[in-house]
């Protein structure tokens, strides 16, 4: 496994790009901000079952960070099943429907306190996310008060493709008008990982999940931590091997 230094130089050489000069801090939502994936897997399983359609709560991980019609369309086509648009969009607002009535999901142990290092250090934090579940997304200022504003967040309102595919970060640099090297992603799905890696970005890896640690490298994680927790530990350092101008508090 590589050292922080190694990752980081591997990544600008394989990229051709210059020494990063962090402007940004790009953050997943589900999994990283919020602990709310075991309410995702839990309703997305019990609405395929409701449909006769096949997805178990460990393959509802898998598919985390896909848009919730390229969900339902990628079991539909494992499965062999044809669904309407209108049917695709009356299983995701019931879906949506069961991932209401369960217990709110939590703030991710340690989200808080890293947005404020982040924002400590003069980055801006800025969300990627392929969910459009709007009762999460409209609780983001109630966890994180005036951290996200509309214009530094991506989410599956605002691309036609969602991860895996790199749009949604490629949509979150042109918002932040950033270039690649001026930004770091954190990330905990491969499906999010991918989409990061694609789009040419450094990508570090909290896995908060029942992932193995070898599916994250798999797709792309440049660095990996076991929690959100281990990388608020480690922030201090990891960010003096980034960009030397940041002062450690």
């Amino acid at each position: 496994m590589k050292t922080i230094p190694q990752a980081i130089q591997s990544f600008l050489s394989r990229n051709n790009y210059p020494p990063f000069d962090l402007k940004a801090v790009l953050f997943d939502m589900d999994g990283v901000l919020y602990d709310s994936m075991p309410n995702h897997a839990l309703s997305w399983h019990q609405v395929m079952k409701n449909h006769g359609l096949d997805l178990s709560c460990e393959e509802a991980y898998s598919n985390e960070g896909r848009k919730g019609d390229d969900t339902i369309q990628t079991v539909c086509r494992k499965q062999g099943v044809t669904l309407s648009d209108d049917e695709i969009k009356a299983i995701y607002k019931e879906k949506t429907e069961i991932f209401n009535i369960l217990p709110k999901p939590t703030c991710m142990p340690g989200s808080y306190e890293l947005l404020q290092k982040v924002m400590q250090d003069g980055l801006l934090p800025m969300l990627v996310t392929g969910s459009g579940q709007v009762s999460l997304l409209n609780n983001l200022n109630v966890c994180f008060p005036g951290i996200f504003a509309s214009e530094r967040m991506v989410t599956a309102f605002d691309v036609n493709h969602g991860k895996p595919n790199p749009d949604p970060y490629l949509k979150a640099l042109e918002k932040g008008n950033l270039k690649p090297w001026e930004t770091i992603v954190i990330e905990n799905a491969p499906l999010g990982i991918e989409a990061a890696h694609k789009a040419g970005l450094f990508v570090i890896v909290v896995n908060t999940g029942p992932l193995l640690d070898s599916m994250l490298w798999k797709a792309g994680a440049n660095v990996l931590y076991p929690s959100l927790l281990a990388l608020n530990e480690e922030w201090r350092t990891m960010m003096g091997c980034f960009n030397s101008k940041i002062l450690k508090i």
